[in-house]
């Protein structure tokens, strides 16, 4: 599967700047992909007034995903702030090239910066089948947490969006590929550049890290659009050679 990464600065809450931004790079990727991955609250960055940005999942950004996802006959994933039965979630969408639509509520949320205060949690892991891969959707702050996400259903993918700031951005490389070898899966995770409303900086540090650990791509702190390819085979294979899978314990949350 061949997958496109934008690593992407944000305006601060504004969709529809935000949106033509990336549809401007989105359009013009010469080179064919199968999933294009945007950061975190990719419409309006990482805010905590959510009322500002809130969309629903039939308003406007998503009816241009799904636009997008047509042109291109590829799938689009990224999360939004939508409002949805008086609650707002921070959402990661993954919107297939047929325009049905899947997403993951993010279950841990931000609480020193206050989001458990404004936006309602999510309580289920969320795995979409994908072209014949399973992939496990996950939003930032999910990252240091790993008992939720451990790969019990053999997924095949571990997927993050983020706005990851400058200050923890050593967590950020060491946790992504600690839960790439613990789960033996491709993992990767996509943050934004720039700078927000709050002074907060982003230092990019998007990456894509194989079933062992090893570094695929490091989007460093550049912006633009970066794509390259798994090979399911080869985790496969690894997989039925080293069964570190089948020695991973029993657990259920609460």
């Amino acid at each position: 599967m061949k997958i496109a990464l934008f690593q992407t600065k944000l305006a601060w809450e504004n969709p529809e700047i935000n949106r033509t931004f990336i549809e401007e790079y989105f359009l013009n990727e010469d080179e064919s992909f199968d999933l294009f991955v945007l950061p975190e609250m990719f419409t309006s960055g990482f805010t905590m007034n959510p009322s500002a940005v809130a969309e629903t999942m039939e308003g406007e950004t998503m009816t241009w995903l799904k636009d997008l996802a047509k042109k291109k006959t590829c799938a689009i994933t990224g999360s939004l702030v939508i409002k949805e039965n008086d609650n707002f979630y921070n959402r990661m969408v993954f919107v297939f090239p047929s325009g049905e639509v899947k997403f993951y509520n993010k279950r841990h949320l931000f609480t020193l910066a206050g989001e458990e205060k404004v936006y309602t949690k999510g309580t289920e892991k969320v795995i979409v089948n994908f072209n014949n891969w399973n992939i496990c959707l996950q939003v930032c702050y999910d990252l240091r947490f790993p008992v939720f996400v451990r790969n019990v259903e053999n997924y095949d993918l571990l997927l993050y969006v983020a706005n990851w700031p400058k200050p923890r951005i050593n967590a950020w490389d060491a946790l992504l590929k600690a839960r790439a070898i613990e789960n033996m899966c491709y993992t990767i995770g996509v943050n934004r550049i720039g700078e927000d409303a709050n002074k907060l900086e982003y230092p990019g540090h998007s990456k894509a890290t194989d079933f062992l650990g090893n570094t695929i791509v490091d989007c460093e702190d550049e912006l633009g659009v970066f794509i390259f390819e798994l090979d399911k085979n080869a985790q496969q294979e690894t997989r039925q050679k080293l069964n570190f899978l089948n020695d991973r314990d029993d657990f259920t949350i609460i």
